[in-house]
């Protein structure tokens, strides 16, 4: 372990025991490093990886705080992360493998916390589809903000944000879809149908069941395609 990655542990641990809790500001860096038993560079170096790890916000002319530390903001990185991943066939499909081992499970736990604004939400989107259906970029769009609505419904944070940073990224390969495949905008709104259907009687085994088929046929479909367009023939 490098000096700045031990920094980066001490300041953590200060987070993590409470003794900076979330909107906290820093101590100066002669008193934080001090207190640390650190250089100053090597605080300041651990301050400016935290920064970027979204842990803390940096404002100049004021000092350093702690940022609100909510999933969404820690694990907003993770989506650049997934961007860069998709230029490799093999991490697009294991990207696509983590969508389907939790989604499914989301869209039940979705289907026994929705409310009734939650479903009106989830419905918008379905009906945007359904006008979208000739435009597969709006689609796709609208494909997207479905299944982020369903996930929010659970109240679930930290899943959202692994989610959005998965399922969302992932945007891309279902437009793809949508452009090389004719029959795939009818299957697209049946298979979405059928999950707005399931949560609209609050069954989770059959959400899940549905959101399972309809991440499963898209798995499918993008593993023979990315078979064939390997093809030499």
């Amino acid at each position: 372990m490098s000096l700045t990655d031990r920094a980066i542990g001490q300041i953590r641990e200060l987070i993590r025991s409470g003794a900076l809790s979330p909107g906290a500001k820093l101590p100066p860096e002669p008193e934080l490093a001090a207190q640390l038993g650190l250089s100053r560079n090597l605080a300041r170096e651990a301050v400016k990886a935290l920064a970027v790890a979204r842990v803390l916000e940096v404002r100049r002319g004021d000092g350093t705080y702690v940022t609100s530390l909510q999933p969404s903001l820690l694990l907003d990185g993770l989506g650049g992360a997934v961007e860069l991943l998709q230029s490799d066939k093999g991490a697009l499909l294991d990207l696509m493998e983590v969508r389907r081992l939790l989604e499914p499970l989301a869209t039940g736990l979705a289907a026994a916390r929705i409310t009734d604004d939650q479903l009106a939400e989830v419905k918008g989107h379905l009906d945007a589809m359904r006008e979208a259906s000739d435009d597969v970029e709006r689609l796709n769009a609208h494909d997207a903000a479905f299944h982020r609505s369903v996930v929010a419904a659970t109240g679930n944070e930290s899943l959202l944000a692994l989610l959005e940073g998965i399922s969302g990224r992932t945007l891309r390969a279902r437009v793809w879809r949508g452009k090389v495949d004719d029959q795939s905008t009818g299957r697209t709104l049946a298979e979405h149908e059928a999950i707005y259907h399931a949560l609209l009687t609050r069954d989770s085994a059959v959400s899940q069941a549905a959101a399972l088929l309809h991440v499963s046929n898209t798995e499918h479909w993008l593993r023979e395609h990315l078979r064939s367009s390997a093809d030499p023939a």
